[in-house]
């Protein structure tokens, strides 16, 4: 690479996936869009975390990882959650070919932003990626049905409900982030935060993403199929 170059400009993604013809495929789809660059690879996720350590002093850690959830030694989730408490500003999209509740789960559990199947449309690829980054939530159609039908929020809690909370409820199904909402409705984001947290436990939900779910099918916010 030639010392004088600028850096890629756009959004720059790191896919980690144990099969080389996957991650050939997707590398090649993403080479292929102006705002999206393919910065590494690794084949299981302590190779993951090491190469994207090596990034790190030159200031070039990626936006975005696209983490496989099934690989040998160290998987998916587990890679996520060392991940996320390394570079907390790094996003994961998890990608698997398994639709199971309790991975789903875990993964959105251990800090990842999005959750693909494996035969999502390409289409559907870069807008989670660009969703992640965007400090949104992109769940493949499948996966938000799923999550959505296991919600058992009762009708007590949701009437418990404050208008400022709904209010801010309704953002965070939007995608919004707690400084997002925070200027949104001229608060703190202390107080934004605090809000989020108290709907949380109302609802008896575990994260932004469930909560988000919920108030799509409680018809506080539109589907975003779901994003």
């Amino acid at each position: 690479m030639n010392a004088n170059a600028s850096p890629p400009a756009g959004l720059t993604v790191f896919l980690v996936d144990d099969h080389a013809i996957v991650r050939s495929g997707v590398r090649a789809y993403l080479d292929m869009i102006d705002d999206i660059t393919v910065t590494g690879e690794a084949g299981t996720g302590q190779e993951a975390l090491d190469r994207i350590a090596v990034l790190e002093p030159a200031g070039d850690l990626p936006d975005v990882v696209l983490m496989d959830l099934l690989m040998p030694g160290m998987d998916g989730i587990e890679a996520t959650r060392q991940l996320k408490a390394r570079w907390p500003a790094v996003e994961v999209v998890a990608v698997t070919s398994f639709l199971e509740e309790a991975k789903v789960r875990a993964a959105l559990e251990a800090g990842a932003a999005g959750y693909l199947l494996k035969d999502a449309q390409a289409d559907q690829v870069a807008a989670a990626i660009r969703a992640a980054a965007a400090g949104q939530c992109h769940l493949d159609p499948a996966v938000g049905k799923l999550l959505a039908a296991t919600l058992r929020a009762p009708r007590a809690a949701a009437d418990s409900l404050t208008a400022r909370e709904r209010e801010v409820l309704t953002l965070v199904a939007e995608g919004a982030t707690n400084r997002q909402i925070a200027r949104r409705l001229g608060v703190t984001e202390r107080t934004a935060r605090t809000h989020v947290s108290n709907i949380l436990g109302k609802l008896g939900l575990t994260s932004r993403t469930q909560a988000a779910l919920w108030a799509v099918r409680e018809g506080l916010a539109p589907a975003r199929g779901t994003s």
